[in-house]
């Protein structure tokens, strides 16, 4: 994921909430975020309390680290190193071993790829233009000309790395044609964004996921009739701004842009689109018809972005 270019117009926007917030609007910490490391890693299971307890007499004799200490006696390994300064420093990420969410979510198990860095560097580049205090622009379209380039591995990703600044990050799946956001954090799709529209449940259905502080995701629910109808009532405009209102950013996963007229609306309703394009797959057409409707419908493009992951 490359990105390749970034006529982006701008917003970070920290609230301040009250005491009596609901859990799901509350920006959350990295749990042991202020502890010691053996007290990371015993809470984590890693590391027994004798041997925590053993290691810190050793440390002390030979004026070494805890960690350095522990990985000398073979208590420990260098994973577990990283995992405890990971929660030190406010910097989750989830062990390979771990299955609790999908292995495509790279920002989430291999924060120190390389497509990672890219992830963070297409983050600065909306942080600089697009999501800034003055302006107080806070949400974002995902958007493609057609299947299979990358729309929901981006705006998942993406989502994990803005969580990861302390953003109050909420990953919305508008996609209503293709769901797959629920697949890629493990969540039921019973209901979400489209059950939401026909009335039939609140914001209860947004998810918190528990192993990424300041992550949550409101998938799609169950694939509608009339996806473009929905998305076209009022009801999702307000329910939009309401998002808008009560999270940091607000990342919006679409359908294929050229393919479905709902993709405009989304885009529309969230005031800017990133455009992106698969490399060896998107065609120069299909990319031009697409930021021509986006012209069209007076949505901010903020960025094209060229994914070869």
């Amino acid at each position: 994921m490359t990105p390749v270019s970034s006529s982006i117009p701008t917003l970070k926007r920290n609230q301040t909430k009250g005491p009596g917030e609901t859990p799901i609007h509350g920006k959350t910490h990295a749990v042991g975020s202020d502890s010691l490391i053996g007290d990371i890693l015993i809470e984590a299971g890693r590391l027994s309390a004798d041997n925590a307890e053993r290691v810190s007499r050793l440390q002390v004799d030979r004026g070494k680290r805890f960690g350095d200490t522990a990985v000398d006696l073979g208590l420990l390994t260098e994973d577990d190193i990283r995992f405890a300064l990971s929660r030190q420093f406010d910097n989750l990420y989830l062990p390979a071993n771990d299955t609790s969410l999908s292995h495509q979510l790279v920002a989430a198990y291999k924060p120190l790829s390389p497509v990672v860095e890219r992830l963070r560097t297409l983050r600065s580049q909306l942080m600089l233009r697009w999501f800034n205090a003055e302006t107080r622009h806070n949400a974002l379209a995902i958007m493609s000309p057609g299947v299979r380039e990358g729309r929901s591995f981006i705006a998942a990703n993406l989502s994990i790395v803005f969580s990861q600044l302390g953003e109050r990050t909420l990953l919305v799946d508008a996609n209503l044609r293709r769901p797959c956001q629920h697949e890629l954090f493990k969540l039921g799709n019973n209901a979400g964004l489209s059950s939401m529209l026909a009335g039939r449940i609140g914001n209860e259905v947004i998810a918190r996921v528990p192993s990424l502080a300041g992550l949550f995701v409101l998938p799609a629910g169950p694939v509608p009739p009339n996806p473009q109808e929905l998305l076209g009532r009022a009801g999702f405009a307000e329910l939009l701004q309401s998002l808008i209102r009560d999270f940091d950013i607000v990342i919006m996963d679409t359908p294929a842009a050229n393919e479905y007229a709902e993709a405009q609306t989304i885009a529309m309703g969230a005031a800017a689109a990133l455009v992106l394009a698969r490399k060896n797959h998107s065609t120069l057409p299909e990319i031009i018809k697409l930021t021509r409707s986006l012209q069209e419908t007076r949505a901010n493009l903020v960025g094209s972005v060229l994914n070869d992951f």
